[in-house]
């Protein structure tokens, strides 16, 4: 039996400010393709993890993102 890999890639924490915000992941590899998309309402939460399939996470909207490296904040399309 193969025993399956884990991830320890860094995690990031995103809170919708406003409603309609996306997450959407981008995967690893020669062609960088969407593979998850997520729509958060205000005050809603997701914590999202970097692994062997997810190399960038792009983010729609007006959040705030926190990281191991500190807190940004994403804005609405104006």
């Amino acid at each position: 039996m193969e025993k399956k890999s884990t991830t320890s890639g860094e995690y990031v924490v995103i809170k919708a400010i406003d409603d309609g915000v996306n997450v959407i992941g981008l995967t690893r590899g020669t062609d960088t393709r969407f593979h998850h998309s997520e729509k958060l309402d205000k005050g809603e939460v997701m914590i999202a993890q970097f692994t062997e399939h997810t190399s960038a996470i792009k983010i729609r909207g007006n959040a705030k993102i926190f990281t191991s490296y500190g807190e940004v904040e994403s804005e609405a399309k104006k």
